[in-house]
């Protein structure tokens, strides 16, 4: 059973979570994060030494959820059918947040990455397991013929992730799934995905 220090951590990130997600790691502030979690500044500091310290925790636990989605959507009977399920779960995913908020990788991404080495680092470990899962299984769903074969897998991978973010920062802008799905749409076209 956790202990009472253990839940307090706990709603620290919860609510961290929904503030950085909104807001972004550079421009939230301590008053912010007060304000989200009723915590006073001694009470926050007990559990974390910085507002960085409560970033980099929720980015890790955000990185640990990402490699279980990834995990879990990248199922299927064959690898052609992995990739096409991966889609379909990551739409869902986008839907399911209303197109709110964006990707929180993608976000952090364009925020940190001239500012906050330690948050981009992080970041850039995310983006580069997603391409090596993403490469794997479009290199064995060429080897099967269920992808184009003229262009790496490496290459492909890196289209795939590149052609997510682009599409979930449009649905964000517009608030609504058009964009996203139609990224969707032209990758399983690109690819020549045949599931």
């Amino acid at each position: 059973m956790p202990t009472k220090g253990e839940i307090t951590r706990e709603k620290i990130l919860d609510e961290a979570t929904q503030v950085f997600h909104r807001k972004g790691f550079l421009t939230t502030t301590i008053n912010d994060l007060l304000g989200a979690t009723g915590m006073t500044k001694g009470n926050l500091y007990f559990h974390f030494a910085s507002k960085e310290d409560v970033g980099l925790e929720v980015l890790r636990r955000a990185q640990s959820a990402f490699r279980e989605f990834l995990d879990d959507a990248l199922q299927g009977e064959t690898p052609g059918a992995k990739l096409d399920n991966f889609f379909r779960q990551a739409m869902e995913r986008n839907r399911s947040k209303e197109f709110v908020g964006g990707c929180l990788f993608g976000n952090t991404a364009l925020e940190a990455c001239d500012n906050a080495p330690p948050f981009a680092e992080l970041v850039s470990e995310v983006f580069a397991e997603w391409i090596g899962k993403l490469q794997e299984t479009i290199q064995a769903a060429q080897e099967h013929g269920q992808v184009r074969q003229d262009l790496p897998a490496s290459a492909l991978a890196e289209l795939v992730v590149g052609t997510i973010e682009g599409g979930i920062m449009q649905s964000r802008l517009k608030q609504e799934e058009g964009p996203l799905k139609r990224a969707f749409d032209s990758l399983r076209v690109l690819l020549e995905l045949k599931p």
